[in-house]
């Protein structure tokens, strides 16, 4: 298959794509984490030891109070909360009036010292987005790693104790759903009734929405399919399913990406593949406020054709209401486990 570049697929289809007015914060307060997932795209672990320090997160927060459009900070990592200075970072971003999101891989809330990280999220009303790419304990397991799949269903049950995911609560819990293989997920709205309803009857857990997101060919996910030899068939129905109304919903188009280091990017996908923003190398101490940003270019690659192709994807899930035409091979039973060897661990 020839070399097809996103910039050219977007003029074919004569849209455009720059950012707006910035809504969105995403911090990756670093890459350490108790897990070792086989699709991870920030090849994450228990033995990484870049993490951001607290001048970087100092840095960061006086820029936020200087971003008043900025509406929403998303941390993510890794598993954000092991870094010391991701609760400082939660606190004060609170008291700048900016609502908190949490991505976190649920098991981090049964890790020793974190004891009481449930509550704190609680009593700063953080918004959870918790990782679980399936209600069978086979799938999760062999992507996350053997006893992930209880744990993640003990610290489901944690927080709906403390009200998240309950109706009227105000604490929101939301669920992400990855595929297992190389295939697009299906239909989001199809896969969060199958989730509410084997949670709840298996084991009385509520939650508020799923999320569905593309496995992006980006670090553990791409070797794995360089090994299996499907790294050419991934990016083949990457391409064919490119959606154009994906394009106006992409995160990039309202979010600036902070890495642990402080420099600046389009997406947490762009900082994985060290493509600065826009293309320039920024970083916080470059500038005086994060508007600075707002109507520049995005830079893109080949790995943009993950976000916007089929119903779309983002860390806020699909894109598009429209289901993008695909057969049983593209995106088959998410409970009917896949036949591949896993390299996940944890702790």
């Amino acid at each position: 298959m020839p070399t097809i570049h996103f910039e050219d697929t977007l003029r074919l289809h004569d849209v455009r794509l720059c950012r707006e007015t910035l809504k969105t914060l995403q911090i990756n307060v670093g890459k350490l984490c108790n897990q070792a997932c086989a699709h991870c795209h920030v090849d994450a672990g228990p033995g990484r030891t870049e993490i951001m320090a607290e001048e970087t997160a100092d840095r960061v927060i006086s820029l936020l109070a200087a971003t008043p459009s900025i509406e929403r900070i998303d941390f993510t990592g890794g598993a954000p909360e092991l870094n010391p200075v991701f609760r400082s970072m939660v606190t004060r971003s609170r008291s700048l009036g900016r609502r908190v999101t949490d991505r976190c891989n649920l098991t981090i809330l049964l890790v020793k010292g974190q004891e009481d990280l449930a509550a704190f999220f609680r009593d700063n009303s953080v918004e959870i987005i918790a990782s679980l790419p399936c209600y069978s304990r086979e799938n999760v397991d062999k992507q996350r790693g053997k006893g992930v799949f209880a744990k993640s269903i003990t610290a489901l049950r944690m927080l709906n104790s403390l009200g998240y995911g309950l109706a009227g609560s105000g604490l929101r819990l939301d669920l992400v759903y990855n595929p297992a293989g190389a295939f697009l997920p299906s239909s989001q709205e199809g896969l969060e009734k199958q989730y509410r309803k084997e949670l709840q009857e298996k084991f009385g857990i509520e939650f508020n929405h799923l999320y569905t997101m593309t496995n992006m060919p980006i670090r553990r996910w791409k070797e794995y399919l360089e090994r299996a030899g499907q790294m050419e068939r991934y990016r083949e129905l990457l391409i064919s399913a490119f959606n154009p109304q994906t394009v106006d919903s992409l995160m990039c188009r309202t979010l600036v990406s902070v890495g642990w280091d402080g420099r600046l990017y389009d997406c947490d996908f762009n900082q994985m593949l060290e493509i600065p923003i826009g293309g320039r190398h920024k970083s916080l101490w470059d500038i005086e406020s994060f508007e600075e940003f707002n109507h520049g270019c995005i830079a893109t690659g080949a790995h943009c054709f993950g976000c916007t192709a089929g119903a779309g994807s983002s860390c806020g899930g699909a894109l598009a209401s429209k289901a993008w035409s695909m057969d049983e091979s593209t995106h088959p039973d998410p409970n009917k486990p896949e036949k591949r060897k896993s390299k996940a661990r944890n702790l």
